[in-house]
């Protein structure tokens, strides 16, 4: 059974908060920051984008667990805001760590699910035994058009998973995915910002893949929603988690751990993978975890994950990432941003 070797997250650590950018839109902070359950949201720096996150993250990991990154066979990296549309990212990320150059890389996309995507490939290559160690990451720097509801929660950060089948910290059991063709949210070759389907976004979108991908997953391995310790689902804003937990009735607390977009935003292909790695850094021996993510396009993919005795203490965890911010203005988030076009 192929489980979580080592886990690492990284998050940037300017921020704007859902105030700022009302303000200069003239709209009701009030009413926007509690109808998307968002307060602020991370920014990344001028010189950070989804290589750099990728890196810190998988340096983060390669600490917790202390392997040899020349036994990582395969490197993926999945976001939808890969700094080159010709060039991988994953094998400047290979690179950077020393994993080269007997291994497998690839970028992958699929909205905000590319990085649970890429845990399931190197769980297939690490159970198939190709692999001893794949490398799964999940990271965005995602943009949102000035002015659009998608500026108030389009934010910055990653984590990376180290998955093999030695010394596990937790077990991942079982994985279920459920797809549809459902165009909720989408952008093509050389626009700078997306666009998506209000009416799409929710129901049709998030709602039927989230309920679909872990229905499934249940069905699959007989556990029950009491089962679980801790869920996460995919976080495109504060409301929809939760929204999603009172449907299949699970208590606040059981998701509220893993629940970081109030303070830090959407961070797409890292968000799932995120909320997993805030769950870990307090998880406890035994105990076990539903994670689903969902992609707009779409998708959503469920896991049941059970921590083993091997857990210890992250010495980079994910709430202290959270906690160290410094606030932006509007004019300096749009130059970090590059939103300004000559």
């Amino acid at each position: 059974m192929a489980g979580i070797v080592g886990y690492g997250a990284y998050i940037p650590r300017y921020r704007i908060k859902v105030e700022e950018i009302a303000h200069v839109w003239g709209k009701d902070a009030r009413a926007i920051s509690g109808g998307l359950g968002v307060k602020e949201k991370s920014v990344p720096s001028l010189d950070e984008d989804t290589i750099t996150i990728s890196t810190q993250a998988a340096r983060n990991a390669l600490e917790y667990c202390g392997i040899d990154p020349q036994k990582i066979g395969a490197v993926y990296v999945g976001s939808e805001s890969h700094p080159y549309a010709v060039k991988p990212s994953a094998t400047v990320v290979a690179e950077a760590i020393g994993a080269t150059p007997e291994l497998m890389a690839a970028d992958y996309e699929f909205a905000c699910k590319a990085g649970t995507a890429a845990m399931q490939t190197c769980m297939a290559f690490v159970d198939s035994g190709m692999v001893d160690y794949g490398l799964a990451i999940g990271t965005d720097t995602s943009q949102g058009r000035p002015g659009d509801p998608l500026e108030y929660t389009t934010a910055a950060g990653g984590a990376a998973y180290i998955i093999g089948k030695k010394d596990t910290v937790a077990d991942i059991e079982a994985t279920y995915s459920f797809t549809t063709d459902t165009p909720d949210f989408w952008r093509r070759e050389g626009e700078p910002y997306p666009s998506h389907g209000a009416r799409f976004t929710g129901e049709p979108g998030y709602f039927r893949h989230v309920r679909g991908a872990t229905e499934g997953l249940l069905e699959k391995t007989g556990y029950k929603f009491d089962d679980f310790d801790y869920v996460v689902f995919h976080q495109p804003n504060g409301k929809f988690p939760m929204r999603m937990a009172k449907k299949f009735g699970i208590p606040k607390e059981k998701i509220e751990v893993g629940l970081l977009t109030p303070m830090i935003g959407n961070t797409y292909s890292g968000s799932t993978p995120l909320g997993l790695a805030a769950v870990l850094d307090v998880a406890r021996p035994g105990q076990l975890i539903l994670a689903t993510s969902f992609g707009s396009g779409a998708g959503g993919d469920s896991f049941a994950i059970k921590v083993t005795d091997k857990i210890h203490k992250n010495p980079r965890p994910v709430k202290d990432y959270v906690e160290r911010r410094s606030y932006l203005t509007y004019g300096e988030y749009i130059k970090h941003r590059k939103k300004i076009r000559m």
